[in-house]
């Protein structure tokens, strides 16, 4: 089990200044191991409970709250990452469980018993969590990210760009997996990720981005039609 405390701060930039600003991080910061042109890919599945507890909670800015996803890199990967996020007034509590591929798959057929069979704390509280509030799997979000790391602390900086999910099928593993677009394509997140404090020129670059923070989220965004239809 992995577990991240860290502070975030989020932008919406466009596509040239996505290129614009990786050119400059390129010379201050390390690219992320995994960074393979315009980055690496990642699909997320959130679960959320029967009755949209935590979309809601996120909407009305509740201040502490929680979200489940199930991450892969790519159908290839032999593995999946269970991950829940706490949000804790301005800080991000991150814990991680890493899966076969095989238990993941389960877990997208809502078969949580196979988290029992971990030793880590942490998977028999997603078990009871899951099940004691009913949740079942309601979105897949896909994007590549390209990601920056900070060698004297860890400060990581990520664009994520084209932004795509679905509502339809949750299987992370299919090759074939049919997306859209709930981002315009020529949008970028921007996040700046950090524990304790920021470097000054990781200040200084975040002065230069010139953009209002926004608490802008990849789950939000999947579920923002139909959830504005039903509610």
């Amino acid at each position: 089990m992995n577990e991240v405390l860290r502070q975030e701060k989020k932008f919406l930039i466009s596509l040239p200044e996505m290129y614009e600003h990786s050119g400059y991080l390129e010379k201050v910061m390390m690219q992320d191991s995994h960074n393979r042109g315009d980055g690496y890919l990642i699909r997320s599945l959130y679960f959320d409970t029967l009755y949209e507890r935590d979309y809601m909670e996120k909407e009305d800015g509740v201040e502490l709250r929680r979200k489940f996803r199930l991450r892969s890199y790519g159908p290839d990967y032999s593995f999946g990452i269970l991950e829940m996020k706490q949000k804790q007034g301005g800080m991000q509590k991150k814990r991680s469980l890493r899966m076969s591929k095989e238990d993941a798959s389960r877990l997208i057929n809502r078969e949580y018993d196979v988290l029992l069979k971990y030793e880590e704390p942490f998977a028999k509280e997603c078990y009871a969590l899951l099940n004691m509030y009913c949740y079942v799997p309601k979105a897949v979000v896909e994007y590549r990210r390209k990601a920056f790391v900070a060698k004297e602390n860890q400060i990581r900086v990520t664009f994520d760009h084209h932004i795509v999910g679905t509502e339809s099928c949750f299987d992370i593993f299919d090759r074939n997996l049919l997306q859209n677009p709930v981002l315009g394509t020529e949008l970028v997140v921007l996040e700046v990720k950090y524990n304790g404090f920021l470097l000054s020129y990781i200040k200084d670059y975040i002065q230069k981005i010139n953009r209002s923070e926004t608490s802008v989220s990849k789950y939000s965004l999947s579920r923002m039609t139909s959830m504005h239809y039903q509610f």
